[in-house]
């Protein structure tokens, strides 16, 4: 495996997950994705932190969303992704049986994944069964937080 790039200390490569940072459910989301990373690349940005708005401002389509946007680069191109194809490519990233499950997911029709994604984020504050809202990182974990 090679090593990712930096710029004083944060990657330069590897995707970014832009996540609701006033969201407890999103928080566990961000923990897991955290415990599951074998690669150790990917950079993180609260929706509403400085990072988070540039992603959104560069995209503006992305100004009004209320998902997981997760933003690869592919070409020097950022592809941002958002709703279910976002989750998809998490577990893409995440790979072994994480992967397996995003290709299987791969074979419901876009609609129905999507559907599925919205009534998740609609509960997702009262999914979060009172935990807390905000990420904890480590300070190694924190090297990857954008803002």
């Amino acid at each position: 495996m090679t090593a990712t790039p930096t710029t004083r200390g944060l990657p330069t490569a590897g995707p970014i997950l832009v996540y609701d940072g006033d969201c407890a459910f999103c928080s566990r989301s961000v923990q897991f994705i955290l415990r599951h990373d074998r690669q150790r690349s990917v950079r993180f940005a609260a929706r509403d932190g400085a990072a988070g708005r540039a992603v959104r401002e560069r995209h503006p389509a992305l100004l009004q969303v209320d998902s997981l946007i997760w933003v690869e680069t592919r070409d020097g191109q950022e592809r941002p992704l958002v709703r279910s194809a976002s989750v998809l490519a998490i577990a893409a990233y995440l790979g072994g049986g994480f992967g397996v499950l995003g290709s299987l997911g791969r074979l419901i029709p876009r609609a129905a994944r999507d559907f599925g994604y919205d009534v998740i984020a609609r509960f997702r504050r009262r999914l979060s069964f009172g935990g807390d809202a905000c990420v904890l990182f480590t300070p190694e974990e924190r090297s990857r937080v954008l803002d």
